[in-house]
């Protein structure tokens, strides 16, 4: 395993299938799906997701169950969720038609991992609030 200081000069990674990425290329497609995956709405969508699995959510239940999120914010999320394979979506041929969702096993593993930060995030609030505050008070001061 060989280290790289920060600045450092890094070696091209590809980002094709089986490939892990590199955070710090900034070609790699890694930082993009960082963006995708680091929302609110992303983070809300797989957790309300999950505490249905293994069944699937219509999407009015989902907009339900997500207080703040708007339609179109939802659509946007569940079709990229979709796209990247995270969630799976099934509609029903109905007038209107039924839309549910589920989420991929895949999906399951992003939502262990955005677990662990939603929780250090509830932990830590307070904190961060009070640091907040402090700073907001030095530049009113200075």
């Amino acid at each position: 395993m060989t280290t790289r200081g920060v600045g450092e000069a890094r070696e091209p990674r590809a980002a094709g299938r089986g490939v892990r990425g590199d955070l710090f290329d900034p070609q790699c497609p890694t930082r993009q799906l960082l963006d995708r995956i680091g929302t609110k709405w992303t983070s809300m969508a797989v957790k309300t997701l999950a505490d249905a699995a293994p069944d699937e959510v219509r999407f009015a239940e989902l907009r339900r169950r997500m207080p703040g999120v708007s339609q179109k914010m939802l659509s946007v999320t569940l079709r990229s969720l979709t796209h990247d394979g995270l969630v799976s979506r099934r509609v029903e041929p109905t007038v209107p038609p039924r839309v549910f969702y589920r989420l991929t096993g895949l999906g399951l593993s992003l939502e262990a991992v955005l677990a662990g930060l939603r929780d250090w995030a509830e932990e830590h609030m307070a904190e961060i609030h009070r640091a907040n505050d402090a700073a907001a008070q030095e530049v009113d001061e200075s």
